[in-house]
């Protein structure tokens, strides 16, 4: 079987399959030419639910940590259109931590439905801030991603 068959496909996620959600609200300006939110601004929600996330609980100082977290990695699957004016639900959830890095996954619901409009996910290194070089997580940050993880 090649990787563009049916059982590779990957599939919309349930609700039940997240441990936190955010809201999002759409804009004007998200929907494309073709009437439905472009492909590149699901990306920017993805920073969004985890970052709002992460600074609510404590774990993330956007303006004076002494840790930040950059993209190395990023995927997303799309199974159905988002459009402004809709709300968006957005599940977060860990696959994986490790020392300096996560593995965040997001679903990204039409609000009230079962099922994801899409799904991807993003990997952070933790770096210092200075010099840029991987480091340990916080404790409260480990904290924060061990509450979200998942089998």
């Amino acid at each position: 079987m090649d990787s563009h068959s049916a059982a590779a496909r990957p599939q919309p996620q349930e609700r039940g399959a997240y441990r936190t959600f955010k809201t999002i609200t759409t804009r004007w300006g998200d929907n494309d030419v073709y009437g439905h939110v472009n492909n590149v601004v699901y990306y920017s929600w993805f920073d969004t639910a985890v970052n709002s996330h992460l600074i609510e609980q404590g774990a993330l100082d956007i303006d004076h940590g002494e840790t930040i977290g950059l993209v190395i990695e990023t995927q997303c699957n799309y199974f159905a259109p988002l459009a402004f004016p809709q709300t968006v639900e957005a599940g977060i959830r860990v696959a994986r931590v490790g020392s300096s890095s996560v593995r965040y996954e997001v679903g990204l619901f039409a609000q009230g439905e079962a099922l994801s409009a899409a799904a991807g996910h993003f990997i952070h290194v933790y770096v210092d801030r200075v010099t840029r070089r991987p480091c340990a997580l916080p404790v409260r940050l480990r904290e924060v991603l061990e509450a979200l993880v998942v089998a």
